[in-house]
């Protein structure tokens, strides 16, 4: 049988130069999760109104799992502004409040996250107090948690990204936000200092820091494993670090050992950077030729 994914957080439209695509950490990695092969379910919500109907009419023509997506007529569907001046280091501006701050607690959703295998959750959605709530109800029904650390300036809170940490299993994190994290305590910008104080500070049983171009790395109790990145032209790198944990996750709950599931993770991480926008379908084809040419 396999395993079950859900995923919990924002869902919305980044507004880019080139026009609207969806976007929002989770939902790319529930969209990536669902193009791999896996059926996630998704804690969300929208407004009722053109953006929100136009965003589950896109999930649904993917026939895309929507039943735990909520509507609410109070707030409007989240939008982002987009900066791609750097397209290596992209910066956005988070509108606020919107739908997904308002995240309702459901004998539904509380079920579907009880018998998930994996609980993935980020910090973003932590920003609003409802669904902050929200969130930390179902942190006490899930198995398997996956933090992915996703800071977002000004939407960041010590207290509270401790608290996420402290609730981990596994923790998913890009270098600079390793490094703002361990700043906290005063730690030296090494990555694997940092990440070892992570791993031991929060019992974690596994943390994976993304690099960019340079590949990931992975700590867990057999130790450091490393992979390098897989040279791509870059369209944008929106995405790219979603599709990697997406992939990640997918390869480990199948049996795949770290090592294997680090080069997968980086070559869709990669394939996803030289395309535009979040979630681009990456075929097996396309992986395939990158992992073999790179051999």
């Amino acid at each position: 049988m396999t395993p079950t994914i859900t995923v919990f957080g924002e869902m919305l439209w980044d507004m880019l130069p080139t026009g609207k695509q969806p976007g929002g950490a989770p939902m790319n990695v529930a969209i990536h999760l669902k193009n791999f092969g896996l059926n996630p379910a998704f804690i969300s919500r929208v407004g009722d109104d053109d953006l929100g109907i136009e965003l589950m009419d896109y999930l649904n023509d993917q026939s895309f799992n929507t039943r735990l997506i909520q509507t609410g007529k109070t707030h409007l569907t989240g939008v982002v502004k987009v900066n791609l001046t750097d397209k290596t280091e992209v910066t956005y501006k988070i509108v606020q409040p919107v739908a997904w701050d308002y995240i309702q607690l459901t004998a539904e959703n509380q079920q579907v996250v009880k018998e998930s295998d994996v609980f993935v959750y980020g910090t973003l959605s932590v920003r609003s107090q409802q669904s902050r709530d929200t969130l930390f109800e179902l942190l006490k029904l899930a198995n398997l948690k996956v933090f992915d650390v996703n800071i977002r300036p000004p939407h960041l809170d010590r207290e509270t990204t401790e608290y996420l940490l402290q609730q981990a299993d596994i923790v998913k994190v890009n270098e600079h936000e390793l490094a703002i994290v361990c700043d906290w305590f005063g730690i030296q910008p090494d990555v694997e200092t940092q990440m070892k104080f992570l791993y031991e500070r929060f019992n974690l049983k596994l943390v994976c820091v993304t690099l960019g171009a340079e590949g990931a790395v992975v700590l867990s109790k057999d130790g450091f494993h490393t992979q390098a990145g897989y040279k791509v032209q870059v369209e944008d790198t929106i995405g790219s670090g979603d599709s990697f944990l997406a992939m990640f996750l997918k390869e480990c709950i199948s049996g795949s050992s770290i090592h294997s599931a680090l080069k997968k993770a980086c070559a869709v991480g990669a394939l996803v950077a030289s395309h535009s926008g979040a979630t681009p379908e990456i075929s097996e084809t396309e992986l395939d030729h990158l992992l073999i040419s790179n051999q």
